[in-house]
């Protein structure tokens, strides 16, 4: 008789961790999963009102860009690197990053609101920063 209510230990110990291991890969996989797009994919997902959660890259439009009262914040249009007639609102609410400029490359994300894309991070990319500093480190090998 001992044996067989130990055996019934293991079995619920054993669903109980399953059940657990379960709900944490579900939690995990879905709470944290972010789709990566560009602003025509975007467009297309949102167009069926499926766009709630996202992280966008595009660049920055030079002549429609404004900062927010006190610096934290900015509101610009995003333009598709692949076709630039495909634009999208952000409305960007945090510290803006050094090298925000008209025409950079960014990477925002957030989630669609009723107006515009309502971003909570904003990333910039500036490669030829990068490329000045590759060249300099190779002027200073060769000489």
């Amino acid at each position: 008789m001992a044996k067989r209510s130990s055996k019934s230990i293991y079995l619920v110990a054993a669903a109980l961790f399953l059940t657990g291991f379960g709900w944490l890969l579900f939690s995990g996989l879905t709470g944290d999963s972010v789709y990566f797009v560009n602003v025509s994919e975007a467009l297309a997902v949102e167009a069926k009102g499926e766009l709630k959660q996202a992280r966008l890259f595009g660049q920055v439009l030079p002549d429609d860009l404004s900062r927010k009262e006190g610096g934290l914040g900015a509101v610009f249009t995003l333009a598709d690197k692949d076709d630039p007639a495909k634009t999208m609102r952000v409305d960007y609410t945090g510290v803006v990053p050094d090298t925000f400029t008209p025409g950079v490359e960014v990477i925002v994300e957030g989630r669609m609101g009723p107006e515009a894309f309502m971003a909570t991070t904003l990333m910039t990319k500036c490669p030829s920063k990068y490329e000045k500093i590759r060249e300099e480190e190779k002027a200073s090998l060769k000489g």
